[in-house]
């Protein structure tokens, strides 16, 4: 059952998404060369904590973290590590809020760079330094669009429609395993929203004021195709290729769609 917010509930989540937004915006601030990992968790859970909220994903069952880092093959749900970031990484952060009740979440990947050195990359040619580029490019326009056509009477459909066509026609593969969801009480509600259409778009359920969702695109520079690793958290790409998630929560109104993590 898809769960329609009230209009104080909606002003709730705005709170916690201007938290997360500025809890986000604090943590890829400090993704670069040397850094590692598990230095961004504990830093988003202190600005989290700070601003007297909570990290909404320690209240996922059996996961201990306040953010997931998922590196250059890492497609989502990456635990956070040891492991310090090195020119040229692609570095995804994923980051949920709960606060007074509600949850937020939002995602950015970026390219990480060495602020001091201003050399090209090695490993990497212009070319491929090029491609990475556009690769990122693709998910922010395929998210900024698909927010665009969240609007009440428009249906699922048309967010995931959207997603797919920038994605697919830009040549990279869209995660069919993974989606986008509902989210308020809970940090995953009805509806799903996936990346894809597969289905008659008027048979996906219809978008109605007082909805929030968190529109997710997660896609791959290769194939679609992913695995679960190890660690029973992490999800990697199967043909090792690099993989990007950009990610907000929005309420539906009557007019124009409302960014909350913002």
């Amino acid at each position: 059952m898809i769960d329609i917010k009230t209009k104080e509930e909606i002003e709730k989540m705005t709170e916690g998404g201007r938290i997360l937004a500025q809890v986000l915006a604090e943590v890829l601030r400090n993704v670069r060369v040397g850094v590692s990992e598990i230095e961004l968790d504990k830093l988003a859970e202190e600005e989290i904590l700070r601003r007297g909220a909570k990290p909404a994903f320690k209240k996922v069952k059996n996961y201990t973290n306040a953010i997931c880092v998922s590196t250059n093959n890492a497609v989502v749900h990456g635990i956070p590590t040891k492991y310090k970031f090195k020119e040229g990484d692609l570095a995804g952060i994923d980051c949920g809020v709960y606060f007074k009740g509600l949850n937020t979440d939002m995602a950015e990947t970026l390219r990480v760079k060495n602020q001091k050195s201003k050399k090209v990359i090695p490993s990497v040619s212009k070319n491929q330094k090029d491609e990475i580029d556009k690769f990122l490019e693709t998910g922010e326009r395929a998210l900024n669009e698909a927010i665009k056509v969240a609007r009440a009477g428009n249906r699922v459909g048309h967010i995931s429609k959207t997603i797919q066509d920038i994605v697919e026609g830009s040549g990279y593969s869209v995660v069919r395993n993974l989606v986008g969801h509902g989210i308020g009480k809970k940090l995953h509600e009805e509806p799903e929203v996936p990346g894809f259409l597969d289905t008659d778009i008027n048979r996906t359920p219809t978008l109605k004021a007082g909805m929030t969702i968190a529109i997710e695109v997660i896609y791959n520079m290769g194939g679609s195709d992913v695995f679960l690793s190890k660690d029973g958290w992490t999800i990697k790409t199967r043909d090792k290729s690099l993989s990007g998630v950009f990610e907000r929560t929005i309420a539906i109104t009557q007019n124009e769609p409302l960014i909350l993590t913002k």
